[in-house]
């Protein structure tokens, strides 16, 4: 069991991350790869990604065990701000940093005490086998992550809004009690399923809640507790990704001034009744448009409580904001830049 322990100071100090962390998501989508779990939501994109990886992933494997501790200098926080960014902070990983946490790799080894010798290498501050691992998640990440990207950004945005809505209804307090269930406020300590036991004091420090589309399970913190505190957790999964043609029957569905008030009105995120009252409709009208609005991808729904969540993908806020033919291009190929 994981218990996180909380002062007045930290809680104080809880807040979101601003969007998804695309290396937590990278280093998250191996363990995904390498299991059979989830396969309503992951069987699909397990397909097509393993299609996709024609380059080498034994570093990467030697590194992340499909159980297990991996090392921090993988997941930096300048993940949060974009893959360019994140790889030149492991590039810029201090050698004692490598050595130290790739010596606890090699602890946690099942038969083997003993490191691969390109893990060896890079443990020894090997700038060669560093520039190899900085390529490595590079390709993996074009091939797994990158083409799941907008819909990863939708579904940690409509976690967002549900846990917004949560400290607006009671504050810290409130967000940490509606986290998910493997996740459990007991104030002033915050409880979760773990593999291993860890008492964690956050002194403080407050803590970042990092929501993550290919956490599984389980949430993850850094090993190091000397590292500015980081809770990743699972989102919600309701359904598998939506990929609509442009011009399919989905989005012929959208044709109409009705549905359109309805897109407008959810806006940063609504529940089903300010729906209704924001486009002057019935609750059942507003409920049958919202899920025509989600099968055609422009919208992602979540249980909040008593209520259900509205919240756009990027593709629902591109359509409210372009005109039809930027539209088109975004659902081909990903935002569109002017």
């Amino acid at each position: 069991m994981l218990r996180i322990h909380f002062t007045g100071d930290d809680l104080a100090g809880v807040r979101m991350a601003a969007r998804p962390d695309v290396l937590w998501e990278t280093i998250l989508s191996f363990h995904r790869l390498r299991d059979r779990r989830g396969p309503m939501v992951f069987g699909e994109w397990r397909s097509e990604t393993r299609a996709r990886l024609n380059g080498e992933t034994r570093l990467l494997g030697a590194l992340v065990p499909s159980r297990g501790y991996f090392p921090d200098f993988l997941t930096p926080p300048q993940g949060i701000l974009g893959l360019d960014e994140g790889l030149e902070a492991i590039r810029a990983t201090p050698p004692a940093r490598l050595h130290h946490e790739l010596a606890l790799l090699a602890c946690d080894r099942a038969g083997s005490r003993v490191l691969p010798a390109p893990l060896a290498a890079l443990a020894e501050g090997c700038q060669e086998q560093l520039s190899r691992l900085v390529g490595t998640l590079r390709s993996y990440h074009r091939a797994a992550v990158e083409p799941q990207w907008p819909y990863i950004q939708a579904r940690v945005e409509a976690d967002r809004a549900v846990r917004g809505r949560a400290v607006l209804d009671g504050g810290a307090d409130e967000l940490l009690a509606t986290l998910p269930p493997m996740l459990r406020w007991r104030a002033p300590v915050l409880e979760a399923d773990y593999p291993v036991d860890r008492e964690v004091r956050l002194d403080g420090r407050g803590l970042l809640l990092q929501p993550s589309y290919f956490c599984r399970g389980t949430p993850v913190m850094y090993r190091n507790q000397e590292l500015q505190p980081v809770l990743v957790y699972p989102i919600t999964h309701t359904d598998a990704p939506v990929c609509s043609e442009p011009g399919g029957t989905s989005l012929g569905k959208l044709v109409g001034h009705t549905r359109s008030a309805v897109l407008h009105a959810i806006g940063d995120g609504s529940t089903t009744s300010e729906l209704a009252r924001r486009a002057g409709v019935s609750l059942a009208s507003a409920s049958q448009h919202a899920g025509v609005l989600r099968d055609a991808g422009l919208v992602v729904t979540l249980r909040h409580g008593n209520s259900v969540l509205h919240t756009l993908t990027p593709l629902g806020a591109a359509l409210l904001g372009a005109g039809a033919q930027q539209v088109l291009c975004y659902a081909r190929n990903g935002p569109v830049t002017s």
